[in-house]
């Protein structure tokens, strides 16, 4: 497979940095809704645009109404939110929680669905119960009740869980805490009595929540796939949403690199460019080496994911781990490169470094990834 898009994948880019550009901004988005203390972190009038565009069904099927594409083109729009810093739920709600909910069953799909794809709704997914990303580890519980499940437990850094109309949650419907059996996907409605959550503001200025799950009643059609053997479609999600998330890393790197060299080749000291030292001009070099090398395993990821390969898992590691890198060089020449200006608020590089170390621990930072590939590859 060619590591580069094809005709139909270079006209959505097309499409996504345009109205990225000039809708996503971060004058238009980011720090306005930063600067009001914004309770979502995201404005839903841009979100109703994702709608209108079509974004918000990338992953959805055709016969749900969706556009039924990969996750080569739902990446192709994630690349364009980090270069441009736009905050949305885009990755929640329609990667992971459509990946999800693909899942589901007529029933649940037809009650979901068009929300997402109207751009009326917004989803999270409630995986991680600690700090670190550890999704090995399930203890919140899913009792058999009436005709349905109380589910007891907690979920840490649940992004856009305040924001949400339905919570995509993790819960262990049988065996032990670290057992890979016995998983299974629940659609929690936000209003569910005994749900309560916790909000963060995120160094990104994003919000997320902690979600207090305390015998939460939910109907037996609330489970999206099949009781106990979950942890399949567990994997999709998450491996959707790190891939998704890799993605997102090399638009914040390619952000941040343009900022870079735009201002190399306006600074001037000692009455010339900054730009013409040779010593940046080797550092801008090899940072623009890492970030192709970093977009290849991306899209290397994102085709294996979309042919169902089985090698998608171990590439879809090698991809977060080295989008992760090359993320956080990119923010830390880029900071740098500008001097002490830098370190400032009134410049947007260091915007770049905050969104840089969010997404490095969404779904799993580069040592976890890079420890993932050691394991896949049988060390």
């Amino acid at each position: 497979m060619a590591l580069y898009h094809n005709e139909d994948q270079a006209m959505l880019a097309d499409t996504a940095r345009q109205f990225m550009g000039e809708e996503g901004t971060i004058a238009k988005q980011l720090r306005h809704w930063r600067d009001k203390q914004c309770k979502d972190g995201f404005g839903h009038a841009l979100w109703k645009q994702f709608a209108e565009l079509g974004f918000t069904g990338i992953l959805v099927s055709e016969a749900d109404g969706g556009l039924g594409m990969g996750n080569v083109e739902a990446g192709i729009v994630l690349e364009e939110i980090g270069r441009n810093l736009t905050p949305s739920p885009f990755l929640t709600s329609s990667v992971m929680a459509a990946t999800a909910l693909g899942g589901g069953n007529d029933e649940l799909r037809g009650r979901y669905l068009p929300g997402l794809l109207a751009g009326d709704s917004v989803f999270a997914v409630a995986i991680d119960e600690g700090p670190k990303h550890r999704p090995e580890r399930i203890a919140t519980r899913a009792e058999r009740a009436g005709n349905g499940f109380k589910l007891t437990g907690q979920k840490a850094f649940v992004v856009h869980g305040g924001s949400a109309d339905m919570l995509v949650v993790a819960a262990r419907t049988a065996g032990a805490d670290d057992d890979q059996d016995g998983i299974t996907l629940f659609a929690v409605p936000k209003d569910a009595a005994g749900l309560s959550q916790d909000a963060v503001r995120l160094v990104d200025s994003s919000m997320a929540t902690h979600v207090k799950l305390d015998g939460v009643q939910v109907d037996a059609d609330a489970v999206i796939g099949e009781v106990d053997a979950g942890r399949e479609l567990l994997n999709r999600v998450l491996n959707a949403g790190r891939v998704g998330a890799a993605a997102e890393s090399v638009g914040v790197a390619g952000g941040a690199f343009d900022m870079t060299t735009t201002y190399l080749k306006q600074r001037k000291q000692f009455g010339q460019l900054i730009g013409e030292f040779q010593a940046l001009q080797h550092r801008a070099s090899h940072l623009y080496s890492e970030l192709e090398i970093a977009r290849a395993s991306v899209i290397k990821a994102q085709q294996l994911l979309d042919a169902g390969s089985e090698k998608a898992e171990l590439m879809v590691a090698v991809a977060k781990a080295k989008a992760g890198k090359a993320a956080s060089l990119a923010v830390k020449e880029g900071v740098q490169m500008h001097g002490g200006i830098g370190m400032t608020d009134e410049y947007d590089i260091g915007l770049y470094m905050k969104r840089d170390r969010a997404l490095a621990e969404f779904m799993g930072d580069m040592y976890y990834h890079a420890e993932r590939v050691a394991q896949l590859s049988g060390y």
